[in-house]
């Protein structure tokens, strides 16, 4: 009886390890590997477009955080009316998240409320 662990599979032999190189591609062409991460297209990249994009947040926690759009510069118009204090917007569902006063949770982050209405977001200059 061997003394390894019964619930190790075994692996066969004709899978190509991963650090193998892939067979050669037609020239001009690229694939996703071959892409450094974290890079994109202009066409791909938000900041690149004249358009906001459909959901940004203010905050480095979210998943909708994205530091190059916000350096550009993005206003709020919610109802007509131009805010400075929106912390996240999302123009499909249409809604702006802003602060609660001077309010703050257990964590130190200001409370915000949503607000629901027609949300209009423009990049500044």
């Amino acid at each position: 009886m061997s003394e390894e662990p019964e619930n190790t599979p075994e692996v066969p032999a004709e899978i190509p390890a991963i650090t193998e190189t892939p067979a050669e591609t037609p020239a001009g062409t690229e694939t996703p590997a071959e892409t450094p991460a974290g890079t994109e297209t202009p066409a791909e990249t938000p900041a690149g477009t004249d358009t906001p994009p459909d959901r940004l947040c203010a905050s480095p926690r979210s998943p909708h955080y994205d530091e190059a759009v916000l350096e550009r510069g993005v206003g709020i118009i919610f109802e007509g009316v131009e805010r400075t204090n929106v912390d996240e917007y999302c123009i499909s569902e249409g809604w702006v998240k802003v602060a609660a006063g001077k309010s703050k949770d257990r964590y130190g982050n200001p409370l915000t409320i949503k607000l629901k209405g027609k949300v209009e977001p423009f990049f500044k200059s």
